[in-house]
């Protein structure tokens, strides 16, 4: 798993009913991109997270004019 600064990670919800959890990486703590991610949280919680099997990265795009 590789993400940047800016990337949104999504925890899939495990069960049914439970939403996923979206929150923005705001610090990379592993090496090259690697986990884990400091991750702000939509409610305003931050938190170390090491993703597991039912977590997703959305890579940041850039667009340029």
């Amino acid at each position: 798993m590789h993400a940047n600064v800016g990337d949104q990670l999504v925890q899939h919800g495990r069960v049914v009913g439970q939403h996923d959890k979206v929150g923005e990486i705001v610090e990379v703590l592993g090496r090259d991109g690697n986990p884990p991610y400091r991750v702000r949280f939509e409610d305003g919680h931050e938190g170390i997270c090491s993703p597991g099997p039912d977590t997703e990265i959305r890579h940041r795009t850039t667009t340029t004019r």
